[in-house]
């Protein structure tokens, strides 16, 4: 839980309301997020600033479980120090060991209270410790290579091994690294959630496999070629056979994302690219191909 959270109010920060839906405020985010992002804003601290903040406050309200404690804290008042660390949040329950959780501590100490006055007494039980929750943004080349990241729980920074490869959206979990336990009980677990900037190039289907559309000009698609093509790790040739159909996909294997399981492949799409201004050189010999081909129906199939 960070001192910020008392003093910053996200929602405005996000030009949403309090009430406002998760999909609302995604809106807002992405909205935002394009106005100010460093690229469309070169040599802009004030707009880089405001880009950091609009992502700290995403982190914190676009994620429900988080969004549900920063809206507590700020209602109760709390807040806890800890050392700096990485997208850390804490619950209010953790203060007090789960004490205002509606059970544990609260119905031991009461407990023990009825069983003094009755003439007996009874052990408290072990409870688990309240799981702490988080959130951290990774550029995708940064994901690729499985980072460490430090977390502030408490007065404690846990440092998080991210996986190699990871996929945005996924949650990691770190067992025993959340609230403490009470009465002897375990410890309870640290999520984070892992959210990962988009490639410029490069799009992603499921955890490994990559996608690019590649554009070729209409003799290349016609008379087969073999061109360069892009990868994560530097350049590399693809044959496009001769007749190859626009939309068509070809398959570039171990050429996607590495993961600690399987590295995955690389789908290339064909964009046939048609010029909108020809030389007259290229004029002649479309005109030369246009009248060789006049006996070709391509359509011949519709009925027409």
């Amino acid at each position: 839980m960070r001192k910020e959270w008392m003093e910053k109010d996200y929602y405005a920060e996000r030009g949403v309301t309090k009430d406002a839906d998760q999909k609302e405020i995604k809106k807002a985010f992405r909205k935002l997020a394009r106005q100010l992002h460093p690229d469309n804003n070169p040599g802009d601290a004030e707009a880089e600033g405001r880009f950091k903040e609009i992502n700290e406050a995403y982190d914190t309200i676009g994620d429900e479980d988080s969004r549900k404690e920063y809206d507590h804290v700020r209602e109760m008042g709390y807040f806890v120090g800890g050392p700096a660390g990485n997208q850390q949040y804490v619950r209010v329950e953790d203060l007090f060991g789960g004490g205002f959780s509606g059970g544990g501590q609260a119905q031991d100490l009461f407990g023990g209270l009825q069983d003094l006055f009755g003439g007996g007494r009874r052990q408290a039980r072990p409870q688990k410790g309240q799981d702490v929750s988080g959130s951290i943004t990774l550029s995708f080349h940064e994901a690729l290579t499985g980072p460490t990241k430090e977390f502030g729980v408490g007065t404690d920074t846990v440092k998080v091994k991210i996986p190699k490869g990871v996929a945005d959206g996924t949650k990691v979990r770190v067992k025993g690294k959340g609230g403490p336990g009470a009465n002897g009980g375990p410890s309870g677990d640290l999520y984070v959630d892992v959210h990962v900037g988009e490639h410029p190039t490069f799009g992603r289907i499921g955890k490994r496999d990559l996608t690019i559309d590649l554009p070729v000009t209409f003799s290349e698609a016609a008379l087969g070629a073999v061109i360069s093509i892009p990868t994560l790790n530097g350049t590399t040739k693809i044959k496009v056979p001769a007749g190859t159909q626009p939309g068509a996909t070809m398959k570039l294997t171990g050429k996607g994302v590495e993961t600690a399981r399987a590295t995955g492949d690389l789908l290339v799409t064909i964009k046939v690219v048609v010029p909108t201004d020809v030389s007259d050189d290229e004029r002649g010999a479309l005109e030369t191909l246009k009248e060789a081909e006049s006996t070709r129906n391509p359509r011949k199939h519709l009925g027409v």
